[in-house]
């Protein structure tokens, strides 16, 4: 079975889903309708480039390009997160907290799954590499962005809570283990949600763009559940490491809490 080839025509009519949304947000007056329009803009432009930029990747095979590729992803995917922040760590530590294990992480789970799960010729082949990081890093970045976003306001908001726990004689660790908590489980919960709702609520991306590719059904199943299962690790080791850099932020040698270091705290 062959895929069917959609043309410039018919993305303009799929584009109708998009503007009838932009009219409903004008006619109830909800403010979003600029928005959705700039997003689509963006979507369709960045694509573009994307065509362009992996066409030239494929071209040259080489592990140092795509490692290059791979590291420009996640510096972009390092400043998202640092976006979402409403109380972000003050100095490159609003960069560096999520985006180092993000990144880091998202490489070494990905060089695992390529060369003892895959087994492309060669192992950093771009056309598994590149998507799969892909996948990889945007789950990771909305599960980190959440849980970053939650131990900091945690902090700010239960800080009498936390300088009590100090005060008792408790480490730094112990004192913020409740918002640890509550931020991991912030963090777990949307990939723990997909994996729950596959094939029954909803048919994931992987399957459903390989199933549109003509694909075997039971293949496309089998690397879905591949890379549901890297992500999830993903996910769960990044949370752990970027949580507790966040703490060790958070506080100071001294077992202090020091919000001074969170911008707009005093506020």
């Amino acid at each position: 079975m062959q895929s069917i080839y959609i043309d410039n025509w018919h993305i303009i009519l799929a584009a109708v889903a998009i503007f009838i949304t932009g009219a409903l947000s004008l006619l109830m007056q909800l403010g979003l309708a600029k928005s959705i329009f700039i997003a689509a803009t963006r979507m369709i432009v960045q694509l573009a480039l994307v065509t362009l930029v992996l066409a030239w990747v494929f071209e040259q095979d080489s592990v140092w390009v795509v490692l290059m590729l791979l590291l420009l992803m996640g510096a972009f995917a390092t400043y998202e997160i640092r976006a979402r922040q409403k109380l972000p760590f003050a100095g490159l530590w609003s960069l560096g907290l999520g985006g180092i294990p993000m990144v880091g992480v998202g490489i070494m789970v990905l060089a695992f799954t390529l060369t003892t799960v895959i087994g492309p010729d060669p192992w950093y082949a771009p056309r598994y590499a590149i998507p799969l990081f892909g996948m990889l890093l945007g789950n990771s970045l909305t599960a980190v962005a959440l849980a970053l976003d939650q131990i900091t306001r945690g902090a700010k908001q239960r800080q009498g809570e936390v300088n009590d726990r100090l005060a008792l004689g408790m480490s730094r660790t112990e004192a913020m283990l409740p918002i640890v908590r509550d931020a991991m489980a912030t963090g777990l919960l949307p990939i723990i949600n997909s994996m729950a709702a596959a094939g029954v609520v909803s048919i994931p991306g992987m399957m459903t763009g390989q199933i549109l590719a003509g694909a075997d059904p039971a293949n496309a199943v089998r690397y879905q559940i591949m890379i549901t299962f890297a992500i999830a690790g993903t996910t769960g080791i990044t949370l752990l490491l970027a949580t507790w850099l966040a703490v060790m932020r958070l506080t100071d040698a001294r077992h202090r809490l020091r919000l001074d270091r969170l911008n707009g705290a005093k506020k």
